[in-house]
């Protein structure tokens, strides 16, 4: 694997976890990443509850020939994103030329990236790109290959395996850069009413279905009282 080139700096860099919200909602997005707004649901709520169980950045487990650790601090130039890896499971392997070593470890190691959801797989691919973006940070920062990655939804108690192949990484690629172009020129996207608006958390500061004579009555009533 060629190295990757760093196309962002350091003062460029954007929170990974964005990317799953921008591939749900570009207003979404935009609101939490531009506008810093954010409220609490029993979606999110029940989301923290299911970190706190795996976020714990001094543990560690080994069984046989697999290490598990857990809250890995991750970063990719080439996408200019941060965040962290919920658990990686570091895989014996017998191949040295894509994998990694580990301090104190004898043997050659196959990072398999593991991010926790509290419900259940969707029918859209917001996950698996959150999954691909670490993926690719993990490859930059150890200049390996990943094949695929797993996601473990709380709601079934079971793991999803995911394929990081081209189509996947070319759209995770495409939404990190719309990610990078929004913040740049500070736009937050109209709202577009679907169905999967009820169970965003921002639904009362988005008001999607908002009538547009409702907006500008608010506008003139809000303008009224700042004159008075």
């Amino acid at each position: 694997m060629k190295d990757c080139k760093p196309k962002y700096q350091e003062e460029d860099l954007l929170l990974l976890s964005g990317i799953q919200h921008i591939a749900f909602c570009e207003r979404q997005w935009a609101l939490i990443h531009v506008e810093k707004q954010w409220m609490e649901n029993i979606h999110t709520f029940e989301g923290q509850v299911l970190h706190e169980r795996v976020d714990d950045p001094y543990f560690k487990e080994t069984r046989k020939d697999c290490i598990t650790s857990r809250s890995i601090p991750v970063v990719s130039y080439s996408l200019g994103l941060y965040g962290v890896a919920d658990v990686i499971e570091f895989v014996r392997v017998d191949d040295p030329g894509n994998s990694v070593t580990l301090p104190k470890r004898k043997g050659f190691w196959l990072p398999n990236i593991v991010e926790y959801k509290r419900g259940k797989p969707k029918k859209d691919d917001c996950d698996n790109v959150q999954l691909c973006a670490q993926a690719i940070c993990i490859e930059e920062m150890f200049n390996i290959k990943l094949e695929s990655g797993s996601i473990y939804y709380g709601k079934i108690r079971h793991r999803e395996q995911v394929s990081f192949d081209s189509d996947l990484r070319q759209k995770t690629e495409d939404l990190a850069m719309l990610m990078h172009k929004l913040f740049d020129e500070g736009i937050t996207p109209k709202a577009k009413y679907k169905k999967a608006c009820r169970s965003c958390s921002l639904f009362d500061i988005c008001i999607p279905k908002m009538p547009k004579s409702r907006v500008k009555n608010y506008l003139q009533e809000f303008l009224e009282k700042e004159n008075q």
